[in-house]
């Protein structure tokens, strides 16, 4: 082996068998743990500015706020659901049976469908009110915030939908417990940073 060839080595990266033993990749948990841990470290940031934003804007004399709609209070439990029938299909999947499996994972797709649905219908109703996007600095917060996070929840449904569809066609739990554990864990992240965003909308 040359000298350049030996100060460039990176045996950390390495994923061939070395002294007989299986293949390893430079992290032992599955690349789409890691992935998923990474997105929802982005996500935390972004979320947290918007809400740092959102807090300091309120300080300007310009601000009006925002009537609290009764819908949001449906949604959210809408929201709730869905997050707890992901877990009973994560628990169903961890002890590798497979019944209830699918009315659990399908079930909690479903139930985040209709919140974005109720949160559609939420707008149309505001927009009825008046409470148009380009009327007030608070109307505007309100439409951005929610639509980002409705926007990730589409991106997470369109796993969930991939899932669904392999589950629905004779999918076994024990290859489908990593998708489904994802799955849990970040609508689990999306209900908190709900909740988070709502308790703010309703308190200001």
């Amino acid at each position: 082996m040359s000298l350049f060839k030996q100060l460039t080595d990176k045996p950390w990266e390495r994923k061939g068998v070395i002294g007989g033993l299986r293949p390893e990749g430079v992290f032992e948990s599955p690349p789409e743990r890691v992935a998923l841990g990474l997105f929802l470290t982005v996500a935390s940031v972004i979320f947290s500015l918007l809400a740092v934003s959102y807090v300091l804007r309120m300080s300007l004399p310009d601000w009006t706020p925002l009537a609290d709609p009764s819908q949001l209070w449906l949604n959210t439990a809408l929201l709730v659901i869905s997050s707890v029938l992901f877990q009973w299909a994560r628990n169903t999947a961890n002890a590798g049976k497979q019944k209830n499996l699918m009315t659990a994972f399908v079930g909690g797709g479903v139930f985040a469908l209709l919140f974005i649905a109720g949160q559609m219908l939420t707008w149309d109703n505001l927009q009825a009110s008046g409470y148009f996007m380009a009327s007030n600095p608070a109307n505007s917060f309100f439409y951005l915030l929610t639509g980002i996070h409705i926007a990730h929840l589409l991106g997470g449904l369109w796993v969930w939908s991939k899932s669904s569809i392999r589950l629905i066609s004779g999918g076994k739990p024990e290859d489908l417990r990593l998708s489904i554990e994802l799955c849990t864990l970040y609508w689990h992240f999306l209900l908190i940073v709900w909740l988070i965003m709502f308790a703010m909308l309703s308190n200001t």
